[in-house]
């Protein structure tokens, strides 16, 4: 019987194999049993938006495995609707990785707010990327879906998480989410969060003890400053219970790129209701006013993308970052605001000389560092997303450029976190999964036409 690392799938040219296979070999490799870790160094536990581009993968190698990545993760679902951004695994050691579940205390601190008994995660969120992937893994089999009934399982989960976004996290009374802490849009240390950052009176050095360090280079990670702020945040937080009407919320800031993903996953509630039999039209109407709100409060016509609000001055952050393209994926967006982010993509500060790739940042921003983790680097699932967005507002040829971009640099750096975009050097962690995964995915794409495998992949198909 071949590995699942040998099986035939759906690629492009030949020459492609290889890639193929050294994608599989990294997702079978970084496979727990029930889910798959990002890094087997740098992040050993089960990572939220992480599992959701994996499995967006693991569907080409095996539909059943890529349904369990996310019925893994959303097991851990907290009664409120939140889905926890990292899921901790009980064989691995404590001091693996910090913040660790003996900081986060989720089965004690989060028990009000209806955190789960077991097992321990986080309690922060991630970007909302996970109806879409379900919708995904469905259409890559939908009998095998149907047999074992994932949609109808995952449906009211998904369901359930975004009402908690929507519900507890409009936290500027604007129809949009909130993130609570720099983690929590996954853009950790991007100079969007430097100016609310600084409100934020660090933990002292001695309260922590950094494990990311040990795995990765220091000027790669983001800084101990940044770390005492993090840990700060997450410790009020957890003594506020997790509950977002009593905490105070330092940092509230409306993320261009969460709320995208959110609407985007709306797009595939409504998609995976009609499949269900179900009534779409909360979910169509709801992603229309999600569009609205982004466009009306994000949206900065002279800079050529969106912004982030700063719910604590009510101003938009002035940082240029590739947060403010990936709404791309948005559909029906106004045809002016289509051709503003491409020329913003295609122009100086996000068109890198040593790779294909978007920066994380303005590489003629003030705070541009073409190493350090968000401020510079260049990232795989940001351009999966952002070709994906070329690709349904039928900017083919930018988007392939960007697709097999993604393709030369995953192979030529054995599947790195992110790439220096000035020198192309890999950085970050090695054989990393999402990186993998959404190679494997786009390996998978021929592009042609507006189509994916998946059906056509327009601004007028119910998800983006």
């Amino acid at each position: 019987m071949k590995s699942l690392a040998d099986r035939p799938v759906r690629t492009a040219p030949a020459t492609d194999r290889a890639l193929r296979q050294g994608a599989a070999r990294v997702l079978l490799d970084n496979w727990t049993g029930a889910s798959t870790v990002p890094s087997r160094t740098l992040y050993p536990h089960q990572w939220s938006w992480d599992s959701a581009f994996v499995a967006i993968g693991l569907r080409h190698l095996s539909v059943r495995r890529a349904q369990r990545e996310l019925e893994s993760l959303l097991a851990a679902q907290w009664a409120d609707g939140r889905i926890p951004h990292i899921v901790f695994n009980p064989a691995v050691p404590e001091d693996a990785y910090f913040p660790s579940p003996g900081f986060w205390r989720s089965s004690r601190a989060g028990r009000a707010a209806g955190a789960p008994p077991a097992p321990e995660t986080s309690g922060i969120v991630q970007p909302p990327v996970h109806a879409l992937a379900a919708w995904l893994v469905h259409r890559a089999d939908p009998g095998e879906s149907r047999r074992r009934g994932f949609l109808a399982r995952l449906y009211p989960r998904l369901a359930a998480w975004h009402d908690y976004l929507l519900a507890r996290r409009d936290l500027g009374g604007g129809g949009l989410a909130a993130v609570v802490h720099p983690w929590e849009p996954g853009t950790d240390n991007s100079p969007c969060w430097d100016r609310a950052l600084a409100r934020v009176q660090p933990a002292p050095p001695d309260a922590f003890r950094r494990a990311d360090l040990a795995h990765g280079h220091p000027a790669d990670r983001p800084t101990d400053l940044d770390y005492g702020r993090y840990v700060r945040l997450a410790a009020d937080y957890r003594e506020a219970g997790y509950d977002d009407r009593r905490a105070a919320h330092a940092f509230a800031l409306e993320d261009p790129c969460f709320n995208a993903l959110l609407i985007a996953g709306e797009h595939a509630l409504a998609a995976t209701a009609r499949a269900l039999g179900h009534d779409d039209a909360p979910h169509t109407a709801r992603a229309a006013a999600l569009t609205r709100h982004l466009v009306d409060r994000l949206w900065d016509a002279d800079a050529g993308l969106f912004r982030a609000r700063d719910l604590r001055t009510d101003t938009l952050v002035g940082e240029r970052a590739v947060t403010g393209l990936v709404p791309l994926i948005v559909p029906h967006l106004p045809a002016e605001v289509v051709a503003a982010l491409r020329a913003t993509l295609t122009g100086p500060g996000f068109r890198a000389p040593a790779t294909r790739l978007v920066p994380s940042y303005d590489l003629t921003g003030p705070a541009f560092d073409p190493q350090r983790y968000w401020r510079g680097p260049a990232w795989f699932n940001t351009a999966w997303l952002i070709q994906r967005g070329l690709r349904a507002h039928r900017l083919d040829a930018d988007a392939e450029r960007l697709r097999r971009g993604v393709l030369t640099e995953a192979g030529r750096t054995a599947f790195a976190e992110y790439v220096d975009p000035v020198t192309g050097a890999a950085r970050g962690a090695r054989h990393f999964s999402w990186t993998a995964a959404l190679a494997l995915d786009l390996l998978c794409d021929t592009g042609a036409g507006g189509t994916t495998p998946d059906g056509p992949d327009t601004p007028d198909t119910p998800v983006p």
